[in-house]
């Protein structure tokens, strides 16, 4: 991934990012099977899991914009790339980061899905700044994001919806530099159907905390 980054390769870094997030929505669940916890009690999988995830899903991605200059030039460049850098650093640090009702609090670090956009929407240097530093500050907001694999709530849906969007992903980087509408669209509603979806948990999230005396 690191070679095709700095080679300047972007779709076969967005399709190492693509193979990174099946792998990363299916190792928790092979880990509970092989019981890495029973075989392996000193082993914390779930800090090897985070390691791997900022250097994939927000390390990665930020490089791969900032060395394939969508970023602009110059120290702005530099400045736009570390911004969400430190916002991952602050969200995977959180101790709350995953909330008891399967959320993730605050803008779960999909630098990776915001880079595959910008690249299959071709986005100019001034839309890809307002896209990073607002997901930067949702990073601070605390709005729960849906955990694909884990929120119950419409999980079904959730889950048969998610193995759509991979799909789409796959086609439009076939198809680049000149994605087809239709699968762009498909992926976008996927996109408009997780933040609406988590929107409304957090709503309801809202309603059935106490409030504090």
């Amino acid at each position: 991934m690191f070679v095709a980054v700095m080679e300047g390769d972007t779709v076969r870094a967005l399709w190492l990012f693509l193979i990174s997030m099946v792998v990363d929505g299916t190792d928790g669940m092979l880990a509970r099977w092989v019981q890495v916890k029973r075989y392996a009690p000193s082993f914390d999988g779930a800090l090897l899991d985070n390691i791997v995830d900022y250097i994939t899903y927000a390390f990665m991605p930020m490089l791969l914009l900032w060395s394939a200059g969508y970023l602009g030039e110059g120290t702005s460049a530099t400045v736009l790339a570390v911004i969400p850098l430190i916002a991952s650093a602050y969200q995977f640090c959180r101790v709350d980061a995953k909330t008891d009702d399967h959320l993730f609090l605050g803008f779960p670090s999909y630098w990776n899905i915001a880079a595959f956009y910008v690249v299959v929407l071709d986005l100019s240097t001034t839309a890809v700044a307002v896209v990073l530093l607002v997901c930067a500050v949702l990073v601070f907001v605390p709005v729960g994001y849906v955990y694909p694999s884990r929120t119950t709530t419409l999980q079904t849906t959730t889950l048969a919806l998610t193995c759509l969007w991979l799909a789409a992903y796959a086609v439009l980087l076939l198809q680049l530099p000149d994605p087809s509408p239709v699968w762009l669209a498909i992926s976008v509603a996927y996109v408009v159907y997780y933040v609406a979806l988590s929107l409304y948990l957090t709503t309801r999230r809202s309603r059935t905390v106490p409030a504090v005396a």
